[in-house]
Protein backbone atom coordinates (compact mmCIF):
# COMPACT_ATOMS: atom_id res chain seq x y z
CA UNK A 1 0.00 0.00 0.00
CA UNK A 2 1.24 3.65 -0.55
CA UNK A 3 0.96 5.71 1.86
CA UNK A 4 2.52 9.67 1.41
CA UNK A 5 5.26 10.68 3.61
CA UNK A 6 4.16 14.38 4.65
CA UNK A 7 0.93 16.26 5.62
CA UNK A 8 -1.21 16.04 2.85
CA UNK A 9 -3.58 18.86 4.42
CA UNK A 10 -0.43 21.05 5.01
CA UNK A 11 0.07 20.57 0.68
CA UNK A 12 -3.30 21.90 0.37
CA UNK A 13 -3.12 24.60 1.98
CA UNK A 14 -0.09 25.79 1.31
CA UNK A 15 0.51 24.83 -2.88
CA UNK A 16 -2.66 23.39 -4.15
CA UNK A 17 -3.65 25.58 -6.90
CA UNK A 18 -0.96 28.15 -6.23
CA UNK A 19 2.28 27.05 -6.73
CA UNK A 20 4.23 24.16 -7.94
CA UNK A 21 6.41 22.43 -5.84
CA UNK A 22 8.84 19.12 -5.70
CA UNK A 23 8.23 17.14 -2.60
CA UNK A 24 11.56 15.37 -2.40
CA UNK A 25 10.76 11.37 -1.40
CA UNK A 26 7.14 12.08 -1.55
CA UNK A 27 6.52 8.37 -1.04
CA UNK A 28 9.34 6.54 0.53
CA UNK A 29 10.92 3.08 -0.97
CA UNK A 30 8.73 3.76 -4.05
CA UNK A 31 7.90 0.54 -6.60
CA UNK A 32 6.64 0.93 -9.71
CA UNK A 33 3.06 -0.82 -9.63
CA UNK A 34 3.32 -1.66 -13.19
CA UNK A 35 6.64 -3.07 -15.16
CA UNK A 36 7.19 -1.38 -18.55
CA UNK A 37 6.13 -4.67 -20.17
CA UNK A 38 3.07 -4.84 -19.02
CA UNK A 39 2.60 -1.10 -20.09
CA UNK A 40 3.34 -1.76 -23.63
CA UNK A 41 0.70 -4.48 -23.56
CA UNK A 42 -2.20 -1.74 -22.42
CA UNK A 43 -0.63 0.35 -24.61
CA UNK A 44 -1.12 -2.49 -27.74
CA UNK A 45 -5.17 -2.81 -26.86
CA UNK A 46 -7.49 -0.94 -29.06
CA UNK A 47 -9.82 -0.21 -26.15
CA UNK A 48 -6.88 1.52 -24.23
CA UNK A 49 -6.14 5.42 -24.76
CA UNK A 50 -2.34 5.76 -25.75
CA UNK A 51 0.33 7.38 -27.59
CA UNK A 52 3.91 7.02 -28.49
CA UNK A 53 6.19 10.53 -28.51
CA UNK A 54 9.79 10.84 -30.43
CA UNK A 55 12.21 13.14 -31.34
CA UNK A 56 15.16 12.96 -33.71
CA UNK A 57 16.70 16.89 -33.75
CA UNK A 58 13.42 19.60 -34.08
CA UNK A 59 11.98 16.60 -36.05
CA UNK A 60 8.73 14.97 -33.89
CA UNK A 61 6.94 11.93 -34.96
CA UNK A 62 3.72 11.42 -32.84
CA UNK A 63 1.12 8.04 -33.27
CA UNK A 64 -1.93 6.99 -31.36
CA UNK A 65 -2.23 3.50 -29.89
CA UNK A 66 -2.95 0.77 -30.46
CA UNK A 67 0.63 0.65 -30.41
CA UNK A 68 3.07 -1.62 -32.16
CA UNK A 69 6.66 -1.34 -30.93
CA UNK A 70 8.32 -2.24 -34.13
CA UNK A 71 11.42 -0.03 -35.47
CA UNK A 72 12.43 1.91 -32.21
CA UNK A 73 15.10 3.95 -32.08
CA UNK A 74 17.73 3.65 -29.40
CA UNK A 75 16.34 7.12 -27.52
CA UNK A 76 14.42 10.08 -27.36
CA UNK A 77 11.47 8.67 -27.37
CA UNK A 78 8.34 8.01 -24.53
CA UNK A 79 4.97 6.09 -24.51
CA UNK A 80 1.76 7.02 -22.65
CA UNK A 81 -1.31 4.93 -21.35
CA UNK A 82 -3.96 7.23 -20.14
CA UNK A 83 -6.49 5.79 -17.25
CA UNK A 84 -4.34 3.28 -16.61
CA UNK A 85 -6.07 2.84 -13.36
CA UNK A 86 -9.02 1.46 -15.34
CA UNK A 87 -7.24 -1.57 -16.65
CA UNK A 88 -4.55 -2.86 -13.78
CA UNK A 89 -4.82 -3.18 -10.84
CA UNK A 90 -1.86 -2.87 -9.49
CA UNK A 91 -1.92 0.95 -10.98
CA UNK A 92 -5.42 1.89 -9.74
CA UNK A 93 -3.86 1.23 -5.94
CA UNK A 94 -1.37 4.57 -6.70
CA UNK A 95 -4.66 6.34 -6.43
CA UNK A 96 -5.85 5.51 -3.10
CA UNK A 97 -3.39 7.97 -1.24
CA UNK A 98 -5.15 10.62 -3.56
CA UNK A 99 -8.45 9.75 -1.94
CA UNK A 100 -8.31 12.83 0.19
CA UNK A 101 -8.69 14.95 -2.80
CA UNK A 102 -12.28 15.08 -4.00
CA UNK A 103 -13.56 11.95 -6.17
CA UNK A 104 -15.41 14.28 -8.41
CA UNK A 105 -12.56 16.58 -9.42
CA UNK A 106 -10.02 13.21 -10.14
CA UNK A 107 -9.20 12.31 -14.07
CA UNK A 108 -7.21 9.46 -14.52
CA UNK A 109 -3.59 8.14 -13.82
CA UNK A 110 -1.71 8.38 -16.87
CA UNK A 111 1.69 6.40 -16.99
CA UNK A 112 4.23 6.61 -19.13
CA UNK A 113 7.67 5.06 -20.11
CA UNK A 114 10.39 6.81 -21.67
CA UNK A 115 14.14 6.72 -23.07
CA UNK A 116 17.40 8.67 -22.37
CA UNK A 117 15.76 12.32 -23.83
CA UNK A 118 11.98 11.36 -24.23
CA UNK A 119 9.47 13.59 -23.44
CA UNK A 120 6.52 15.73 -25.39
CA UNK A 121 8.21 19.23 -25.52
CA UNK A 122 7.61 22.18 -22.98
CA UNK A 123 3.65 22.59 -22.50
CA UNK A 124 1.28 23.53 -20.53
CA UNK A 125 -2.03 21.64 -19.08
CA UNK A 126 -5.19 22.72 -18.15
CA UNK A 127 -5.88 20.82 -15.07
CA UNK A 128 -3.48 20.37 -11.93
CA UNK A 129 -1.58 17.06 -12.11
CA UNK A 130 1.08 15.02 -9.12
CA UNK A 131 3.43 13.79 -10.94
CA UNK A 132 5.01 10.57 -8.86
CA UNK A 133 8.74 9.12 -10.45
CA UNK A 134 8.75 5.82 -10.77
CA UNK A 135 11.77 3.89 -11.76
CA UNK A 136 14.67 6.09 -13.02
CA UNK A 137 15.17 9.92 -12.93
CA UNK A 138 13.85 12.97 -15.18
CA UNK A 139 14.60 16.00 -15.16
CA UNK A 140 11.87 18.62 -14.83
CA UNK A 141 11.56 22.40 -15.15
CA UNK A 142 8.66 24.42 -14.41
CA UNK A 143 8.09 28.17 -15.47
CA UNK A 144 6.05 30.80 -13.76
CA UNK A 145 2.15 31.26 -14.90
CA UNK A 146 1.64 33.80 -17.50
CA UNK A 147 -0.80 34.74 -20.70
CA UNK A 148 1.91 35.21 -22.96
CA UNK A 149 3.72 32.18 -24.06
CA UNK A 150 3.40 31.60 -27.91
CA UNK A 151 2.59 28.48 -29.03
CA UNK A 152 4.70 26.50 -31.90
CA UNK A 153 3.49 24.11 -34.26
CA UNK A 154 6.24 21.21 -34.20
CA UNK A 155 3.88 18.80 -34.86
CA UNK A 156 -0.09 18.66 -35.41
CA UNK A 157 -0.63 16.58 -32.42
CA UNK A 158 1.71 18.47 -29.95
CA UNK A 159 0.36 21.89 -28.63
CA UNK A 160 3.89 22.90 -27.22
CA UNK A 161 5.09 26.53 -26.29
CA UNK A 162 8.34 28.71 -26.59
CA UNK A 163 10.70 28.58 -23.79
CA UNK A 164 9.67 30.16 -20.63
CA UNK A 165 12.93 30.52 -17.57
CA UNK A 166 12.38 28.02 -14.98
CA UNK A 167 11.17 28.64 -11.35
CA UNK A 168 11.60 24.83 -10.99
CA UNK A 169 14.54 22.91 -12.18
CA UNK A 170 15.08 19.60 -10.58
CA UNK A 171 15.59 15.83 -10.81
CA UNK A 172 13.40 13.26 -9.60
CA UNK A 173 14.44 10.44 -8.29
CA UNK A 174 11.77 7.33 -7.11
CA UNK A 175 9.38 8.55 -4.95
CA UNK A 176 9.83 11.78 -5.73
CA UNK A 177 6.42 13.99 -6.28
CA UNK A 178 5.94 17.31 -8.77
CA UNK A 179 2.93 18.93 -8.19
CA UNK A 180 2.08 21.41 -11.23
CA UNK A 181 -0.96 23.56 -10.71
CA UNK A 182 -3.18 24.43 -14.09
CA UNK A 183 -1.49 26.63 -16.53
CA UNK A 184 2.41 26.53 -14.93
CA UNK A 185 4.24 25.44 -18.62
CA UNK A 186 6.46 22.60 -17.96
CA UNK A 187 9.19 20.49 -19.71
CA UNK A 188 10.43 16.72 -18.66
CA UNK A 189 12.75 14.48 -20.33
CA UNK A 190 14.36 10.90 -19.00
CA UNK A 191 17.88 11.03 -17.97
CA UNK A 192 17.85 7.02 -18.24
CA UNK A 193 14.84 4.32 -18.80
CA UNK A 194 12.40 6.05 -16.53
CA UNK A 195 8.71 5.43 -15.36
CA UNK A 196 6.15 8.23 -14.35
CA UNK A 197 2.87 8.11 -12.95
CA UNK A 198 0.57 11.11 -13.44
CA UNK A 199 -1.96 11.93 -11.68
CA UNK A 200 -4.61 14.32 -12.70
CA UNK A 201 -7.38 16.29 -11.06
CA UNK A 202 -9.40 18.73 -13.59
CA UNK A 203 -12.47 20.84 -12.60
CA UNK A 204 -14.76 21.24 -15.60
CA UNK A 205 -15.25 24.84 -16.95
CA UNK A 206 -18.33 26.86 -16.91
CA UNK A 207 -18.77 25.84 -21.21
CA UNK A 208 -19.13 22.48 -20.02
CA UNK A 209 -21.43 22.40 -16.94
CA UNK A 210 -23.57 24.78 -19.35
CA UNK A 211 -23.93 22.38 -22.16
CA UNK A 212 -23.98 19.30 -19.98
CA UNK A 213 -26.73 20.79 -18.08
CA UNK A 214 -28.75 22.35 -21.99
CA UNK A 215 -28.72 18.13 -22.96
CA UNK A 216 -29.96 16.89 -19.20
CA UNK A 217 -32.98 19.58 -19.72
CA UNK A 218 -33.78 18.42 -23.42
CA UNK A 219 -33.20 14.44 -22.52
CA UNK A 220 -35.20 14.42 -19.55
CA UNK A 221 -38.16 16.91 -21.45
CA UNK A 222 -37.55 19.47 -18.41
CA UNK A 223 -38.65 22.86 -19.23
CA UNK A 224 -41.22 22.92 -21.74
CA UNK A 225 -42.84 25.70 -20.91
CA UNK A 226 -43.71 28.78 -22.96
CA UNK A 227 -43.25 32.74 -21.69
CA UNK A 228 -46.00 34.04 -20.25
CA UNK A 229 -47.56 37.54 -19.13
CA UNK A 230 -50.95 38.36 -19.00
CA UNK A 231 -50.40 41.49 -17.92
CA UNK A 232 -48.50 43.12 -21.11
CA UNK A 233 -48.66 46.88 -21.73
CA UNK A 234 -48.95 48.17 -25.15
CA UNK A 235 -45.88 50.32 -26.32
CA UNK A 236 -44.66 52.98 -28.36
CA UNK A 237 -41.17 51.50 -29.16
CA UNK A 238 -41.94 48.17 -31.01
CA UNK A 239 -37.80 47.62 -31.08
CA UNK A 240 -37.01 47.92 -27.35
CA UNK A 241 -37.02 45.22 -25.20
CA UNK A 242 -38.11 46.37 -21.28
CA UNK A 243 -35.66 45.07 -18.85
CA UNK A 244 -39.09 43.70 -17.19
CA UNK A 245 -39.42 41.43 -19.59
CA UNK A 246 -35.70 40.62 -20.32
CA UNK A 247 -35.63 39.45 -16.43
CA UNK A 248 -38.86 36.94 -17.07
CA UNK A 249 -37.23 35.53 -19.62
CA UNK A 250 -34.03 35.20 -17.57
CA UNK A 251 -36.00 33.73 -14.30
CA UNK A 252 -37.29 31.52 -16.42
CA UNK A 253 -33.43 29.99 -17.15
CA UNK A 254 -33.09 30.64 -13.40
CA UNK A 255 -35.96 28.59 -12.13
CA UNK A 256 -34.61 25.25 -13.58
CA UNK A 257 -31.41 26.18 -11.97
CA UNK A 258 -33.17 26.94 -8.67
CA UNK A 259 -34.58 23.56 -8.13
CA UNK A 260 -32.63 21.27 -5.99
CA UNK A 261 -33.89 17.80 -7.45
CA UNK A 262 -33.24 18.73 -10.92
CA UNK A 263 -29.74 20.16 -9.78
CA UNK A 264 -28.98 16.99 -7.91
CA UNK A 265 -29.71 14.56 -10.35
CA UNK A 266 -27.65 16.35 -13.47
CA UNK A 267 -24.69 16.94 -11.08
CA UNK A 268 -24.73 13.66 -9.85
CA UNK A 269 -25.04 11.94 -13.02
CA UNK A 270 -22.48 14.53 -15.14
CA UNK A 271 -19.82 13.71 -12.70
CA UNK A 272 -19.96 10.40 -12.20
CA UNK A 273 -19.72 9.59 -15.86
CA UNK A 274 -16.12 8.68 -16.62
CA UNK A 275 -14.04 10.41 -20.00
CA UNK A 276 -12.57 7.34 -20.22
CA UNK A 277 -13.00 4.08 -21.28
CA UNK A 278 -13.20 1.30 -18.64
CA UNK A 279 -12.40 -2.06 -18.30
CA UNK A 280 -16.56 -3.61 -17.99
CA UNK A 281 -17.46 -7.14 -18.85
CA UNK A 282 -20.93 -7.92 -18.06
CA UNK A 283 -21.51 -11.45 -16.44
CA UNK A 284 -22.45 -14.18 -18.48
CA UNK A 285 -24.42 -15.80 -17.45
CA UNK A 286 -26.40 -13.45 -15.53
CA UNK A 287 -26.42 -13.77 -11.67
CA UNK A 288 -29.54 -14.09 -9.95
CA UNK A 289 -30.22 -12.16 -6.54
CA UNK A 290 -29.96 -15.41 -4.40
CA UNK A 291 -26.49 -16.71 -5.80
CA UNK A 292 -25.01 -13.58 -5.09
CA UNK A 293 -26.58 -13.57 -1.38
CA UNK A 294 -25.39 -16.94 -1.31
CA UNK A 295 -22.01 -15.78 -2.75
CA UNK A 296 -21.47 -12.92 -0.11
CA UNK A 297 -22.50 -15.00 2.96
CA UNK A 298 -19.66 -17.36 2.25
CA UNK A 299 -17.04 -14.31 2.27
CA UNK A 300 -16.58 -13.50 -1.25
CA UNK A 301 -15.67 -10.00 -1.70
CA UNK A 302 -17.17 -7.91 -4.24
CA UNK A 303 -14.57 -5.60 -6.12
CA UNK A 304 -15.58 -2.29 -8.10
CA UNK A 305 -13.89 -1.92 -11.57
CA UNK A 306 -11.10 0.09 -11.92
CA UNK A 307 -11.97 3.89 -12.95
CA UNK A 308 -15.73 3.78 -11.84
CA UNK A 309 -17.41 6.83 -10.34
CA UNK A 310 -19.78 6.49 -8.30
CA UNK A 311 -21.12 9.35 -5.99
CA UNK A 312 -24.05 10.53 -3.93
CA UNK A 313 -24.74 13.90 -2.11
CA UNK A 314 -23.94 15.11 1.26
CA UNK A 315 -27.54 15.04 3.01
CA UNK A 316 -29.16 12.56 0.43
CA UNK A 317 -27.59 8.81 0.60
CA UNK A 318 -30.84 8.03 -0.65
CA UNK A 319 -29.99 8.17 -3.93
CA UNK A 320 -26.23 7.13 -5.52
CA UNK A 321 -24.67 8.31 -9.28
CA UNK A 322 -23.06 5.43 -10.87
CA UNK A 323 -21.11 6.02 -14.23
CA UNK A 324 -23.93 8.91 -15.22
CA UNK A 325 -26.85 6.99 -14.04
CA UNK A 326 -28.69 7.80 -10.70
CA UNK A 327 -30.04 4.51 -8.66
CA UNK A 328 -32.40 5.13 -5.71
CA UNK A 329 -31.98 3.10 -2.80
CA UNK A 330 -34.35 1.27 -1.10
CA UNK A 331 -35.73 3.21 1.96
CA UNK A 332 -33.34 1.85 5.04
CA UNK A 333 -30.31 0.55 3.15
CA UNK A 334 -28.62 4.77 2.85
CA UNK A 335 -25.94 2.82 4.35
CA UNK A 336 -25.04 1.20 0.97
CA UNK A 337 -23.91 4.48 -0.45
CA UNK A 338 -20.89 4.66 2.35
CA UNK A 339 -19.78 1.28 0.73
CA UNK A 340 -20.60 1.32 -2.86
CA UNK A 341 -19.49 4.68 -3.59
CA UNK A 342 -15.85 5.44 -0.98
CA UNK A 343 -14.83 2.19 -1.17
CA UNK A 344 -12.66 -0.07 -3.93
CA UNK A 345 -14.42 -3.33 -2.90
CA UNK A 346 -17.76 -4.88 -0.29
CA UNK A 347 -18.14 -7.67 1.84
CA UNK A 348 -20.77 -9.26 3.82
CA UNK A 349 -19.07 -7.31 6.73
CA UNK A 350 -20.56 -3.72 4.93
CA UNK A 351 -23.81 -5.59 3.91
CA UNK A 352 -24.73 -7.31 6.88
CA UNK A 353 -28.39 -7.63 7.37
CA UNK A 354 -29.46 -5.64 3.97
CA UNK A 355 -28.16 -8.49 2.53
CA UNK A 356 -31.85 -10.04 3.56
CA UNK A 357 -33.35 -6.60 1.92
CA UNK A 358 -35.17 -7.87 -1.88
CA UNK A 359 -34.67 -4.23 -3.67
CA UNK A 360 -31.32 -3.71 -2.16
CA UNK A 361 -29.99 -6.99 -3.48
CA UNK A 362 -31.70 -7.00 -6.28
CA UNK A 363 -29.83 -3.29 -6.91
CA UNK A 364 -26.32 -4.95 -6.47
CA UNK A 365 -27.46 -8.13 -8.39
CA UNK A 366 -27.90 -5.31 -11.52
CA UNK A 367 -24.89 -3.65 -11.13
CA UNK A 368 -22.49 -7.28 -10.88
CA UNK A 369 -24.58 -8.05 -13.70
CA UNK A 370 -23.46 -4.93 -15.32
CA UNK A 371 -20.19 -5.68 -14.95
CA UNK A 372 -19.28 -2.70 -12.70
CA UNK A 373 -18.73 -4.95 -9.58
CA UNK A 374 -17.50 -8.19 -9.96
CA UNK A 375 -15.60 -11.49 -7.61
CA UNK A 376 -12.66 -11.17 -7.01
CA UNK A 377 -11.32 -13.96 -9.67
Amino acid sequence: MYSFTFSFSDFLSTYWQKQPTVIKGGFSNFEDPISPDELAGLAMEPEVDSRYVARQGENWQVEQGPLTFDNLPEDHWSFMVQAANHWHPGAARLVSPFRQMPGWLFDDLMISYSTPGGGVGPHFDQYDVFIIQGSGKRRWRVGPRKDDYQECFRHPSLRQITGFEPIIDEVLEPGDILYIPAGFPHDGYALENAMSYSMGFRSPKQQELLSSFADFIIENELGDVHYENPDLPARAHYGELPAAESQGLISMMQNLMQDPVVMQQWLGEYLSLSRHNMDVISADPLWQGEELASLLMQGETLFKIGGLRAFYHQGNPQIVYIDGEQYPLPEGCESAAHWLCNQDSFSIQEVGALIHQPELLALLTKLVNMGYWHPAE
